[in-house]
């Protein structure tokens, strides 16, 4: 009986694993080609690599081979989607079997759609040659640049917490001089957190009266998962799969392990600070008042820094040397922020009625703008949550992180996606996260390595519109994935609801 408990439902490989799999395989086969290899690497030497790396035939095939996998993992997702809300899938396990499934050949692929793992790597270097990644950027570090970091950071200090400065440096002491095998680690790190969110998402989604189903499908199936968690190995996985964890601990109860465990979020990343009040709230109960909210959260914040301080000493660097460089990721205007983009259309517009070149100004305004209206969002979900369970509340701050935060990249969607599908859905909130979800990511593969280096090329220009055709029409492939994704008569939910019924058709199915 315990066997068939864990089992998939029958023909789960063939429906759902089997054409995700395709797709990123597809996609590791391209990585070959497009993904970053270190310059130092002896790969890059073999014939083949050097092929598909430098030959307009072989970086061709490899960008379409990425392009045409993303395209079989985007429209496999959608498959399973449609199958999850109309309950045809009976068991969490099967959307559990399919992703590992669909993960696998990612994991030997080289990084793709970001190359951060490498600043990683050498951020833990620094922190082995006696440098402090708070005051300097990885420059410091001889051969920084052949090891495959960005230029862009190479005078940029890290704005990532204690926590994951203890990891680099672990990961650089194991690794040693290959950068590649520091980012195969890296990867391995960043599964942690996928499974992670894997076992918060049942209880998580039960707790608010969610199918845990559906949930695992929007929040940790999706196609930016693979992409940004395990194809680009972001540590971002390790602080949402904390942030999981830690909410999912503090409902059972046990409010100060909850609040360790968050702290450890925010030792990844700063952003994570917003969960500590969210996790008093739940202490303090529902109904209970400012005074009561205001002693859990003075608590909270009394563990919270206590386990900053030891994670800091362990690290061998000052508690709070993360504040300063908070700002590191902002030196990139994005036109994904919506606060950046306004700033650069106002400034552009201001220039050209010969008022001079104030981009810069007009950028500094708008986030300063953006920066205000965040405090605003943050304090009234925080002072004012009846009638919004702390979760969605935790989502819901990652959500105004996201909007009016100075710079977006596309795996800070995964911060919220997860708390947002636990907590439900309506019919037209559950189309644009399908619909969030897809463009963002198309934007992934037009604006990555994988179809071109920069826009402003015309062929590169081709290369992202015929990205998005192919996405597109994979999308749209059948009436199912239309009806998902523009939404008709029969489309499905995923509000808080009794499951019983869900459970009792698992029971019949096991007996």
């Amino acid at each position: 009986m315990l066997n068939r408990r864990i089992s998939a439902d029958p023909g789960w490989f063939g429906l759902y694993a089997l054409p995700g799999f395709l797709g990123s395989l597809f996609m590791a086969v391209g990585a070959l080609g497009v993904g970053w290899f270190p310059l130092s690497a002896d790969i890059l030497q073999w014939k083949f690599i050097d092929f598909v790396q430098t030959e307009t035939i072989g970086l061709a095939l490899t960008r379409s081979f990425v392009v045409v996998g993303a395209a079989l993992i985007l429209q496999a997702w959608l498959v399973v989607g449609i199958d999850a809300l109309h309950g045809k899938i009976l068991r969490i396990e099967t959307i559990y079997f399919s992703l590992a499934a669909w993960l696998l050949p990612l994991l030997a692929a080289p990084p793709l759609f970001s190359r951060d793992v490498y600043s990683y790597y050498m951020q833990g270097k620094m922190q082995l040659a006696g440098h402090n990644p708070y005051e300097s950027g990885v420059s410091v570090v001889p051969g920084w640049f052949q090891s495959g970091v960005d230029p862009l950071w190479g005078d940029a200090p890290t704005p990532y917490g204690p926590v994951f400065l203890l990891i680099e440096r672990g990961v650089a002491a194991i690794s040693q001089d290959s950068s590649l095998l520091a980012s195969y680690l890296f990867r391995l790190i960043s599964i942690v957190g996928v499974i992670f969110i894997c076992l918060s998402i049942p209880y998580l989604a039960k707790a608010h009266g969610v199918n845990p189903i559906s949930t695992a499908w929007v929040g940790v199936m999706n196609p930016l998962v693979l992409m940004h968690f395990v194809a680009g190995s972001h540590n971002d996985s390790l602080m949402v799969g904390f942030v999981c964890i830690a909410m999912m601990i503090a409902l059972r109860g046990h409010f100060v392990l909850g609040v360790i465990v968050a702290t450890l979020a925010l030792g990844i990343k700063p952003v994570a600070i917003v969960l500590l009040p969210f996790l008093a709230l739940i202490a303090a109960g529902s109904g209970a008042s400012l005074i009561k909210r205001t002693k859990y959260a003075a608590i909270a914040g009394i563990i919270g820094l206590t386990t900053l301080f030891i994670t800091s000493a362990l690290a061998e660097t000052g508690p709070f040397g993360w504040i300063g460089s908070l700002s590191t990721p902002g030196t990139v205007k994005s036109w994904l922020s919506p606060t950046t983009a306004i700033g650069m259309l106002v400034g552009e517009l201001l220039r050209l009625m010969g008022l001079g070149n104030v981009v810069d100004t007009s950028v500094g305004v708008t986030r300063l703008i953006g920066s205000i209206l965040l405090a605003i969002v943050l304090v009234m979900l925080i002072i004012r949550p009846a009638g919004r369970s702390a979760t969605r509340g935790v989502a819901l701050s990652f959500v105004a992180l996201v909007v009016l935060g100075p710079v977006v990249q596309p795996w800070y969607l995964l911060w919220s996606i997860p708390l947002l599908a636990v907590t439900g859905l309506s019919h037209r909130q559950l189309r644009i996260m399908v619909l969030v979800i897809a463009a963002f990511t198309i934007h992934g593969i037009a604006n990555s390595s994988a179809t071109a280096d920069t826009f402003l090329e015309l062929s590169d220009g081709i290369a992202m519109v015929l990205a998005g055709i192919t996405l597109g029409l994979a999308m749209l492939a059948s009436t199912a994935e239309r009806s998902l994704i523009l939404g008709d008569s029969t489309e499905q939910d995923m509000l808080p609801t009794t499951i019983a019924e869900v459970e009792q058709a698992r029971d019949r199915e096991l007996v």
